[in-house]
This record gives C-alpha cells, sequence and structure tokens, in this order.
C-alpha cells in the first residue's frame, strides 16, 4: 500500500493511530504550585506521577497532547540493551559508571512491568529478550567483550552465535519488554490525576525563569513553583551548554504485514547504519517494526528516498506483503553516550533537565523520571551521579564536543552563504528551497495545489537556516534539531518561537 506520495505505507504512527483522543485542558490564567512538569512523554509523565505519588503539588504542561511527541513515534523497546553499550561505557567511564547506567535502565524495565500490573489497560506489554547482533565476522571480539561487560554491570547478558538472516553473533538480555506507549502513557496520565495531578495539553512554554520561586510563562498564563522539571526532549532553558553537548538525530520506521515475523525477541544491529526489528500487535493483527536510516536532523538529504530505502531493506530480510505504517521520529545524543538528567546547571538549582537519551528513551526516560523526583522528594537514587549534567566526564569528551562544534559551524556558514547566493528555483508542486529575496532567506514550500508557503529560514533558536525535509514536509533546523511546520508552528524544540511567515527584517548574519 503507497499513499499519494508514492510512499510506503499510511504515514503515521500505529501507536497514535489507533488510541482514544485525550481531553485534558489548556490552562487558562495563572497558577501555583509546588512542582511543574513540562512535556508529557515518558520522562515527564514518570516524574509528574512519582511526585504527585509522593505528596507534591504538581501542574504538567504539555504542548500538544499527551505522548504526541517522541514518545509516541517509539519503538517502544523498554530494555537495558542499547547496542554494544556497556563495553564502551567501561572502557570511557569505568566499571562502576557503567553498573549505574545498567541499573538505572534494569530499573526502568521492572518499574514500567510493575506498573503496568497495576493498571486497568491492555498496554500489549510482552516480555522478550533483547538482541545486539553483528553480520561481521570481524565484529565477534566486540561482541564478546560487551557480553563480558554487561555481566559485571550485573545485567542479564549472555553470549549467541547465530541468529535472524546473516548474523553471526550477538548479545541476549533475558527478560525485557515491548509494549504500546501510546496506551501506557495514558494510562499514567489516570494515574497521575488519580493522585491529585493537573494535566494542561494544549499550553505552550515560552519561557522559564530559574529563580527563586520558579516562574513557567505560557501562551496563555503561567505557572509559579518551587522547581521545574524540563522534560521537553531539549530543555527549554538552556544555561549549562546542552545545544554543543548533544546532537539531534533522526530514525525511520515501518510496521510491515509479513509472512515470517520474528517471534522469538527484538533486535538491533548497531552502527551507524543501524538497524531494528520487533513484533507489535496493532488491529488486532501482528506487524513487524523495522526501524533505521537515522542521520542528524536537516542533513538527511531526500528524507523519501531514507523510506524507501528502509522498504527495500525490509523486503531483503522478511517476506514482506505490505507495508501499513511508516513514521520517523527523533532523539538527541549525548557526547559522552549517557543521557543528562538532575539540575540543569549552577545557576538554575531548582530546574532540572531529562536529555539525551540516545534512542532509548523509553528506559532511559523511566529512569529519568525516577532519578528526578527522587531527588526533589529527597530520596536520591543510587544512579543519579552517574547521570548528572554537570558531571566531569562531559568535559573530558573533547574530541567529541570538537567534531559537534565543528558541524554546527560548517552547517551554519555553508548553508547562510548558499542561503545569501540563492535568488529562484524554479519549483515544482510538492516542492520547497531556500532562498533570498532582498535581505530576507526565506523557505518557500509550494503545495500540490500550486500555493506557495513563506516562512523565514532562520531558526529562531540561534540563526542557523532551516532545511526541507520532504518526507515529512517539515523545516529541520540542522545545528540543533529545531522543526517547523509548512506554516511556520514549532514542532520540535529547542526552538520555543514559530518562524515568521512575513519576514520583515534582516537577519544574515553580520
Amino acid at each position: 500500500m503507497s499513499d499519494a506520495d508514492g510512499l510506503p505505507g499510511r504515514h503515521a504512527s500505529p501507536w497514535l493511530a489507533n488510541a482514544p483522543e485525550t481531553t485534558y485542558d489548556s490552562l487558562d490564567g495563572d497558577a501555583t504550585t509546588e512542582s511543574v512538569v513540562v512535556g508529557g512523554g515518558i520522562a515527564g509523565l514518570t516524574t509528574a506521577t512519582l511526585l504527585a505519588e509522593g505528596g507534591r503539588d504538581v501542574v504538567l504542561l504539555e504542548r500538544d497532547r499527551v505522548g504526541g511527541g517522541v514518545t509516541g513515534r517509539s519503538t517502544a523497546k523498554v530494555t537495558s540493551q542499547h547496542g554494544f553499550q556497556y563495553a564502551t561505557l567501561e572502557r570511557r567511564h569505568g566499571s562502576e559508571t557503567a553498573r549505574k547506567y545498567g541499573l538505572a535502565n534494569q530499573r526502568a524495565v521492572q518499574f514500567v512491568a510493575d506498573r503496568v500490573e497495576s493498571f486497568d489497560v491492555d498496554c500489549r506489554l510482552e516480555r522478550q529478550p533483547a538482541f545486539a547482533m553483528t553480520d561481521a565476522t570481524a565484529e565477534i571480539p566486540t561482541v564478546r567483550r560487551e557480553v563480558r561487560a554487561s555481566q559485571r554491570a550485573g545485567l542479564p547478558a549472555t553470549l549467541v552465535e547465530d541468529g535472524p538472516a546473516d548474523a553471526v553473533a550477538g548479545v541476549r538480555f533475558a527478560d525485557q519488554l515491548q509494549f504500546d506507549p501510546q496506551r501506557y502513557l495514558l494510562a499514567l496520565a489516570d494515574a497521575f490525576v488519580d493522585a491529585g495531578g493537573h494535566l494542561f495539553e494544549g499550553t505552550r512554554v515560552t519561557d522559564v525563569d530559574g529563580g527563586a520561586p520558579c516562574r513557567v510563562e505560557t501562551e496563555s498564563g503561567s505557572v509559579t513553583a518551587s522547581d521545574v522539571v524540563l522534560a521537553t526532549h531539549f530543555p527549554l532553558l538552556d544555561r549549562a551548554g546542552y545545544f554543543a553537548r548533544q546532537y539531534p538525530k533522526r530514525s525511520y520506521v515501518l510496521a510491515v504485514r509479513a509472512d515470517d515475523p520474528p517471534t522469538d525477541g527484538m533486535y538491533y544491529w548497531p552502527g551507524e547504519t543501524y538497524r531494528s526489528t520487533r513484533t507489535a500487535e496493532v488491529d488486532g493483527e501482528t506487524l513487524t517494526l523495522v526501524g533505521g536510516q537515522n542521520h542528524k536532523t536537516g542533513q538527511g538529504g531526500r528524507t523519501r528516498d531514507r523510506y524507501r530505502r528502509l522498504e527495500s531493506a525490509a523486503r531483503e530480510r522478511f517476506d514482506v506483503e505490505d507495508v501499513v505504517y511508516r513514521w520517523s521520529t527523533q532523539d538527541y545524543v549525548s557526547v559522552d553516550g549517557i543521557p543528562y538528567v538532575g539540575r540543569l546547571g549552577a545557576f538554575a538549582s531548582n530546574v532540572y533537565a531529562a536529555t539525551g537519551f540516545g534512542g532509548w528513551g523509553m528506559s532511559n526516560g523511566t529512569a529519568a523520571g525516577l532519578s528526578i523526583a527522587g531527588t526533589i522528594l529527597d530520596r536520591p537514587e543510587e544512579w543519579a551521579d552517574a547521570f548528572d549534567p554537570l558531571r566531569v566526564t562531559v568535559l573530558s569528551s573533547v574530541r567529541e564536543l570538537s567534531a559537534e562544534s565543528a558541524n554546527v559551524a560548517r552547517r551554519f556558514v555553508g548553508d547562510w552563504a548558499e542561503g545569501l547566493a540563492t535568488t529562484g528555483d524554479r519549483l515544482g508542486r510538492d516542492e520547497a528551497t531556500v532562498r533570498r529575496r532582498g535581505t530576507d532567506v526565506l523557505g518557500v514550500y509550494r503545495d500540490e495545489d500550486g500555493e506557495d508557503h513563506v516562512v523565514d529560514a532562520v531558526c529562531p533558536h540561534m540563526g542557523c537556516l532551516v532545511q526541507w525535509n520532504d518526507g515529512e514536509r517539515s523545516w529541520d533546523c540542522p545545528c540543533h534539531g529545531s522543526r517547523f511546520a509548512v506554516d511556520g508552528r514549532v514542532l520540535d524544540g529547542p526552538a520555543t518561537e514559530d518562524l515568521p511567515t512575513e519576514p520583515s527584517e534582516d537577519r544574515s548574519p553580520e
């Protein structure tokens, strides 16, 4: 099945497409509370629910709808198995940090299992082993090192010496989870409200003051609180240089109807061109989820081709009858391989951040909620220091920091040079370009009816030029990952302002 774009499947996440609509009100006016959590994904809702159950008065603010961001577009593997991660963590940070990382994520697995058991909702939870595989004989020593490091970290790891397709070796983690993340989040939202929490959807945060007390400004009112948790994918208030300490990446997923679906676990092939598979029950049938084709946000070229290449890979691996759904998602990767979870920075000690989950947000996001809530409730988790945003290991990642800074600088300078030099392109229907008009650099999209939609191409976050994402019909910032709709609306931060549709001033760099 293909849509009007000639791309495979319905353009939607099955979790969101098949979930009931939420009906929470928007914030209207000012409020005072003890804790305010910004973001209604798995990290924000876990934090908010635990705080409310711990006796705090809590307000949660969500820009769109619960689960409408990254969580609802996840492949929804809840696992401490994150590729060939633990040997790398041992080498870079030591065995104790590797142990704490594993402990946090394994605790998240158990937390989700316990919560689902307490819900009167079918979250499609399944116990499955999680595998990290390789097709290369030369990588077998890497796999063996990973097994040993994972076992030293106290994780349920064993070596496997065969696998699906061309796999020659892998690491197996027993008793991990897969589920429907949207059903889980909706149940968690109910638990939050039942515990006395106040949940507001359709409420965009525009600014955060990290003073004492803290103040969160929205388009429809403000909330004053003792502490603020920014579970917004990227912190809205960046006092510690997060934009230079992590990078955004996008990845792609197909849900296919296959005659030979994998039935014995969740599989992952790490690397630059990673692959991921699992099964899921959707609309009463078993679909196979195939993920891959990751790239830095705004730097993926023709993203429609990413879907096509992923379909080809799926058909090579499985006997695919049809592609039912296709979607993409985004996450941030920290320079040292560990998320940033905890107090935002020295100048905002009552503001907490949860970001940099590296594509493993179901476990890392849950662990983040456990950790931040524990700190605020004065019951700190054992692993909290390993995730501290101000940890010294970030400062020691000089090579990675330099590489990311250089990448951003190249995009900033190169894209501005190209944008200022381009004064006109012939556009067909459903095409877009970045071009100069006078002193403005504009993003122009011509829709399928021939109507042009024009926005200022300068990202309001830090001034990079956005690039067209044809697979999602969005404008994406190649520097820090902000994304905007055709009409300029913010889809993903760190930007909090829309792209103007009537550019009126010189925004070019001096």
